[in-house]
């Protein structure tokens, strides 16, 4: 299986990461993931934020990108109080992390991302970092399945 750098970006948008993957050969989309997941842990910190700096904020209304629509389909119908309290927790989130936050967001409604959101607050730099690693992690996962899906 081969990936354009275009493919790739959709999956995760550290030019270092898709640059790491991109035109090179992987035998079925169990490599590929794994591969995937041996470089994002490899990425430092700028290149995480590179990768933070295209994703829509949970709760705002997503126009591109048919993942990050599915992926947020937990925010459909949620109540006005949440959506307001997400805004307020996001911009809360940004101004205390310097970036948006983070969270695998497929399967999860409205209410338990915000109960995350806050909970996190409560983290220092360190700790924040690594769980936004992890999310990050699990959503290149989930889209490089996705993009091995349609290649197959």
């Amino acid at each position: 299986m081969l990936f354009t750098e275009a493919e790739l970006s959709a999956c995760c948008a550290s030019r270092r990461w898709v640059a790491a993957l991109a035109g090179r050969p992987h035998r079925d989309a169990a490599a590929l993931r794994a591969a995937g997941a041996e470089v994002l842990d490899e990425l430092d910190w700028a290149d995480v934020e590179e990768a933070l700096a295209d994703h829509p904020r949970i709760g705002e209304r997503v126009r591109e990108g048919a993942w990050s629509r599915g992926e947020q389909s937990g925010m459909d119908g949620a109540e006005a109080e949440v959506r307001a309290a997400l805004v307020e927790g996001n911009r809360e989130y940004e101004e205390r992390f310097g970036h948006v936050f983070l969270i695998c967001a497929s399967g999860r409604g409205a209410d338990d991302m915000l109960g995350d959101l806050r909970e996190r607050l409560e983290n220092d730099t360190g700790t924040e970092r690594a769980v936004v690693r992890r999310e990050l992690a699990k959503i290149v996962d989930l889209r490089l399945a996705k993009l091995a899906g349609e290649k197959s």
